[in-house]
């Protein structure tokens, strides 16, 4: 087995949602979307960077804390009786190990996660934006950048940042998928087996870190996010560049990704030209200056045919 299959297989057994998830993206053609002020929009054009903010300070307040309260239900009932058993089949005291390294971990992932956040968008969200999005992110001035998927949905480990799909879980249904985890790892324990301990412990430590940061309360599922993850405790990138900045009055630190290409690791299109797709102007007073505004920042980008990608929102919601 070449190294790119082994890696899919793993990918299938230990990370079945986001890859599944991932083949939906790209099978349906859709894109991303990231709504935010029209301020932090012009900065993220203009300044060629995106912000990740400390999952502390996000809207949602149990960001980290309903997915772990979903891994802990799952990993102390019968479920995960089955699922200890079937990595202790694989190596002895794997369980364990994995028990031990991850909660020893989760303290740090608490306060030291750093994420960037956006959603699936539909062809037939062109021209409207969607409504809901408008009301929790768009403020008095919105904006929503569409994205081309490419970048989000090739692996490359250039940033130690990784993109993965939020999943909308109860307790019930996380507790469904993870079953789903322990049949894959029953099914392949031939080819498991055949792998360093130490390997199979890392793709299972991941998939309980990606679980723990990207389970979310069902009642956010009509954003339908998706979440770019870094964790620098656990894994430093040169790239990513960590400041102090003040949002809405709270001085709090962040990491700046570059949107630059970094042809020799995988990274393709995440310049600005490669990465933005069309620009929304949310319902605002000023939407013909603003759009005027942000033709002007996409030129100076290096994007082709700026003024065809910038269109007016015109859903009649009141912002003032």
């Amino acid at each position: 087995m070449d190294i790119a299959s082994e890696q899919l297989q793993l990918t299938q057994i230990f990370l079945s949602y986001a890859y599944k998830r991932s083949l939906d993206m790209r099978d349906t053609g859709r894109r991303f979307v990231h709504y935010t002020s029209a301020e932090n929009a012009a900065k993220i054009i203009r300044n060629r960077e995106v912000w990740m903010r400390k999952s502390s300070v996000m809207n949602d307040f149990m960001e980290v804390e309903h997915g772990m309260d979903c891994l802990t239900f799952a990993w102390n009932g019968d479920n995960g009786d089955r699922f200890k058993k079937a990595l202790n089949n694989l190596f002895p005291n794997l369980a364990d190990e994995l028990e031990c390294l991850f909660y020893a971990w989760v303290p740090q992932f608490r306060r030291e996660s750093y994420l960037t956040s956006m959603s699936e968008h539909e062809d037939s969200e062109d021209e409207l934006g969607r409504l809901s999005m408008w009301r929790a992110y768009g403020n008095v001035s919105g904006v929503a950048v569409v994205l081309n998927p490419t970048v989000f949905l090739t692996p490359s480990v250039a940033l130690k940042a990784y993109t993965s799909p939020v999943a909308y879980f109860t307790r019930e249904q996380f507790k469904v998928e993870f079953d789903q985890v322990t049949d894959a790892i029953e099914r392949s324990t031939d080819f498991l087996r055949g792998r360093e301990k130490k390997d199979t412990l890392t793709w299972l430590f991941d998939m309980f870190r990606f679980a723990l940061l990207c389970t979310k309360h069902p009642g956010f599922h009509e954003e339908r996010e998706w979440r770019i993850i870094y964790s620098p405790k656990y894994e430093q990138s040169n790239r990513l560049k960590r400041c102090i900045v003040t949002i809405r009055g709270t001085p709090q630190p962040i990491y700046k990704i570059p949107l630059e290409d970094v042809p020799d690791e995988g990274l393709l299109n995440a310049s600005v030209p490669g990465i933005v797709n069309r620009v929304i102007i949310g319902p605002t007073r000023y939407p013909l200056d603003i759009r005027e505004t942000f033709i002007e920042l996409l030129e100076q980008a290096g994007l082709d045919d700026a003024a065809s990608r910038v269109c007016i929102s015109l859903i009649p919601l009141r912002t003032e």
